[in-house]
């Protein structure tokens, strides 16, 4: 593990094997060894001649963190990754594997920095553009919840809710890697970010993966769709059950290779 000064953060990320680099990012509360608990880490099936990147988001896991919301937008998160990339791989484009938040990382970095990208594997996309609103509202309650009822019953309440059918009867989720003061600010920064619109995201030239799954409000197949019509070089892979889910790993890790 190592460690690297961004702007009012501190980044912990893993990095192994050797070659053109791959940065993978997780989602919302969660890290990389939440990711790596629920099948959700694509690091171990990459093709030996490439080099993983993975850390923690800021306020994750064992990276660092202010209480401020808009540290946490997406845009934000997007400016940590582009400087993390300049100052790991500075003279080659890599390539990026995101899941929900870890999406809309990568898509505001690739708006911005196209150069920088080759390919892209996008893993249960959030929701975006008009059904962003609606999800906003979700995470603005769940910041009031924590803050007036504790992280401990928020986690209870969640875990109400049915897992989508590719995850299978996961009774014991891993609960939010994120400390409790960070987690409102987390929620609201969440709340203010979006996809970059529609049309910049059209202007994405990289061949893209979308590994989708069906029965989540908060990743829904109606965004994933989306993104399969906008973008020009694109392959989109749906997940029912968790064999389809079990495959994602060796997926991603075949289309870097190509």
């Amino acid at each position: 593990m190592a460690r690297f000064e961004v702007h009012d953060a501190t980044l912990d990320y893993t990095e192994t094997g050797a070659g053109r680099a791959v940065f993978e990012l997780h989602g919302l509360t969660s890290s990389r060894a939440n990711s790596a608990t629920t099948g959700m880490s694509f690091s171990s099936a990459l093709a030996p001649d490439r080099r993983a990147i993975a850390y923690d988001a800021r306020g994750h896991g064992r990276s660092t963190g202010r209480a401020v919301p808009e540290d946490y937008r997406w845009d934000r998160l997007a400016d940590d990754l582009l400087t993390l990339m300049d100052a790991l791989s500075p003279s080659e484009t890599v390539d990026a594997v995101g899941a929900s938040m870890g999406v809309g990382t990568i898509l505001n970095a690739v708006t911005r920095r196209p150069d920088r990208f080759g390919r892209l594997v996008l893993v249960i996309p959030p929701t975006a553009w008009e059904l962003r609103a609606a999800q906003s509202l979700v995470y603005a309650d769940s910041a009031d919840f924590i803050e007036q009822q504790g992280l401990r019953r928020f986690v209870a309440a969640s875990r109400l809710l049915p897992p989508p059918p590719a995850l299978g009867d996961l009774r014991s989720m891993p609960q939010p890697d994120v400390p409790e003061d960070l987690l409102p600010s987390l929620f609201r920064g969440a709340g203010m970010s979006d996809l970059p619109a529609p049309e910049a995201v059209s202007q994405i030239e990289q061949p893209v993966l979308i590994l989708a799954w069906v029965d989540d409000p908060g990743h829904p197949m109606q965004v994933a769709e989306l993104l399969f019509d906008l973008l020009p070089d694109v392959e989109l892979n749906v997940a029912r059950t968790p064999d389809d889910l079990r495959a994602w790993p060796q997926m991603a890790a075949d289309h870097l290779a190509d």
